[in-house]
């Protein structure tokens, strides 16, 4: 059991028959009246935010999430099979667990699979992914205005914003968390 008072950033706790990972909290001290705390809670099933206020004496349970290291071996159709690499058991999952969590995740690369009592509900891809340009258009000298930026396809077929001075061929470091590029390889 969790107290509201000892509420941080990225606990999850189990309430109303759901479970909510605390996204944001602040302690409250109002010059009348009892303090409280203030949350923004995030549903980890449906992926909805809400905002709420406890007593800081309030209790919860902890809710144990399960996050496993496990290869993204395929897709076909809207299937995406991932493979444990300890005990080589393999699960497959809908498009509708995944979401776009593997916009920029290459076959056979390792990701952490989120459960709560065996359900899956998350993919974690790793934070740095090193990916090759397979098209963009070519940047001109001259047009580069500050920080200018082109399209350009990566080879799982996500679009990132890059410099002009990228070319097609490039490898580059995105940031998965913002799908922004970082640098050049």
């Amino acid at each position: 059991m969790i107290s509201a008072g000892d509420f941080r950033n990225g606990i999850t706790i189990e309430m109303d028959n759901s479970i909510y990972q605390i996204i944001e909290f602040q302690h409250v001290k109002p010059g009348k009246g009892a303090a409280f705390v203030r949350t923004k809670l995030k549903n980890i099933i449906n992926g909805g935010v809400t905002e709420k206020t406890f007593r800081p004496q309030e209790k919860f349970p902890q809710a144990r999430i399960d996050r496993n290291d496990m290869q993204y071996l395929y897709s076909d159709g809207d299937l995406f099979h991932f493979m444990d690499v300890n005990t080589y058991e393999q699960i497959a999952l809908n498009e509708d667990a995944i979401g776009d969590a593997l916009k920029f995740v290459k076959e056979n690369e390792m990701v952490k699979i989120c459960s709560h009592n065996g359900n899956v509900f998350a993919i974690e891809p790793p934070l740095f992914v090193e990916l090759e340009i397979t098209d963009t258009e070519p940047g001109f000298k001259g047009d580069t205005a500050q920080g200018a930026t082109k399209p350009a396809v990566v080879e799982t077929g996500a679009t990132v914003y890059v410099p002009l001075f990228v070319e097609q061929g490039d490898k580059i470091k995105i940031d998965t968390r913002t799908g922004d590029y970082l640098s050049r390889v």
